[in-house]
């Protein structure tokens, strides 16, 4: 391909954003002139100049890349620098339904069930220090790509439905946390808002693929830390300040008012409890949207340390999440002169606008969006990257040319993110779906994929019979969020929920299951080796 000349570039950049613009005037008509709920006409305003702002970021972005190629596309031709790969590792982890999900449940639960953020930093840190450096030094292209070498195809192709369905729920739960948010803050309705915001950050991943996600990431990585922390101070001192806030949150949840886990908080779901905890580290680990910026860093070393130090900023992150929901719980409506939130998941929208000045709910606003997007592009390019290259080019065809196969992606991001934006219109509880998003991941794709890396012995049977002794332990204990009822009789059923630590048997069951279908069928299935790919 040859260098993008100057003239290009502008078209590339001023062709899209003008189209962008042209939309946003639309929307902007039609609130005003159809709609019968009152609009904050500054949020407003100031919410389409900061989505100007990211995708003028991601078309610029589109021009860096060097190449049409699948790798030039996905991968940023494997040249991301240090700190735009760790900017986009913490910015895609930390996303709406992770600030959201966490004052939520830092409201309705108490501290003790507020596992996904340490979880998913957990995860990012073992990952690091046990995964990131194999895969990078194997050059692959995507995360399917050991389990297709050591596994087959077909099985490849089947292992990427939890995947898939990890990364569309995933996207779900953040546009939900968004379509909230902006309904409280703005005076948008929920439809709109998700339309909106999914419409945008679809077209500007389309346009430029990791590069686009990789840069916009690094601007609203900025954009949510600042805003998070410009919005404490205010919650808080509208709570009464924050010792106060602490004593009256302390009163009301008592012993779960903590993060460490006991009994006395706990009770009957102590062991549920710790099935969730280990689910959230183990279970946000084999995720392409994570392999996916391990696998386009330079080196082995900086997969490592990518890793690592995104693990502690989502820590970071998580801090201001917390005392929200805090202050959110603690809060004074009634002297606000407001109505408390109708529910948990609209705990971080509420206190963002009533319990901050104007301006600062500007900033909250944009800090909600900006982690929404930031993970809904990483998330929707991922899914695609794995549809395009390990099922659509292996099983359909194999000789493909690159340009093809880019383009062809280009069309599957447009296919999920309308999938993904579909579903957030269904849903209700942010968490709910951020969890169950990591438990199909957990039961049914982290074993073969530790498998595939570590076991020299998997074979193809051993990856099937760990698949459906894993599908069956897992499905057979039900689940509230998707109407399953409970198949299998688990022991410790209270209200309809199984409090056995159901996931975890179907996760190590299903490892057993490879390993030991693996040995006693290697006769006749061979294990075969992971090859380098260039």
């Amino acid at each position: 391909m040859e260098p993008t000349t100057s003239k290009n570039k502008i078209r590339q950049i001023l062709f899209p954003t003008m189209g962008l613009m042209a939309m946003l005037v639309l929307v902007g008509l039609y609130l005003f002139f159809f709609t019968k709920e009152p609009v904050n006409w500054p949020s407003f305003f100031s919410m389409m100049v900061f989505y100007t702002l990211i995708f003028l970021t991601g078309a610029y972005a589109a021009t860096l890349r060097q190449s049409e190629s699948p790798e030039g596309f996905l991968l940023a031709g494997r040249q991301l620098p240090l700190w735009i790969a760790i900017s986009t590792m913490s910015a895609t982890w930390v996303g709406g339904g992770y600030i959201n999900g966490t004052a939520e449940y830092a409201a309705s639960s108490g501290l003790v069930w507020v596992q996904a953020p340490w979880g998913y930093a957990l995860s990012l840190i073992i990952g690091g220090l046990f995964f990131a450096r194999r895969m990078r030094r194997y050059q692959f292209q995507t995360m399917l790509d050991p389990l297709e070498q050591r596994f087959g195809k077909r099985m490849a192709a089947l292992l990427f439905l939890p995947a898939l369905t990890g990364e569309i729920f995933w996207t779900a739960a953040i546009l939900t946390a968004l379509g909230t948010t902006f309904g409280t803050i703005v005076g948008l309705d929920t439809t709109t808002s998700i339309v909106l915001s999914a419409a945008i950050t679809i077209a500007y991943t389309a346009l430029g693929g990791l590069w686009s996600v990789a840069l916009t990431d690094f601007v609203q990585l900025f954009l949510l830390l600042g805003g998070l922390f410009m919005v404490v101070p205010f919650a808080l001192a509208q709570a009464g300040g924050w010792e106060s806030a602490w004593q009256s949150y302390q009163s009301l949840y008592g012993p779960a008012a903590s993060l460490l886990p006991s009994r006395e908080a706990l009770g009957s779901y102590y062991w549920n409890w710790w099935d969730y905890a280990l689910l959230l580290t183990f279970g946000g680990i084999a995720w392409q949207v994570y392999f996916q910026r391990v696998l386009a860093s330079k080196d082995e070393k900086t997969a490592v340390r990518l890793s690592v130090m995104a693990g502690v900023i989502c820590l970071i992150a998580a801090i201001p999440a917390a005392l929200i929901g805090i202050a959110g719980t603690v809060a004074d409506w009634g002297a606000l002169q407001a109505e408390a939130p109708p529910d948990a998941a609209s705990t971080l929208p509420w206190v963002v606008r009533y319990m901050t000045p104007g301006w600062v709910a500007i900033l909250g606003l944009g800090a909600i969006a900006a982690a929404v997007m930031s993970s809904a592009d990483s998330s929707i390019l991922s899914a695609s990257s794995m549809a395009g290259w390990n099922v659509y080019r292996p099983l359909f065809r194999p000789k493909v040319e690159a340009v093809q196969l880019s383009r062809l992606i280009k069309r599957i991001i447009w296919i999920v993110g309308i999938a993904a934006t579909l579903l957030a219109l269904q849903v209700r509880s942010v968490y709910e779906l951020w969890f169950l998003c990591s438990d199909f991941v957990y039961c049914l794709l982290f074993p073969p994929l530790v498998c595939a890396l570590f076991d020299p012995k998997a074979n193809t049977y051993g990856a099937l019979a760990g698949f459906l002794v894993a599908i069956v332990l897992r499905f057979g204990g039900g689940d509230a969020t998707l109407g399953l009822p409970i198949l299998l009789p688990y022991p410790m059923i209270e209200d309809g929920v199984v409090l056995f630590p159901f996931r975890t048997l179907a996760m190590v069951s299903g490892l057993v299951a490879i390993i030991g279908v693996s040995r006693l069928t290697g006769r006749w299935m061979p294990a075969r080796e992971l090859q380098r790919m260039e």
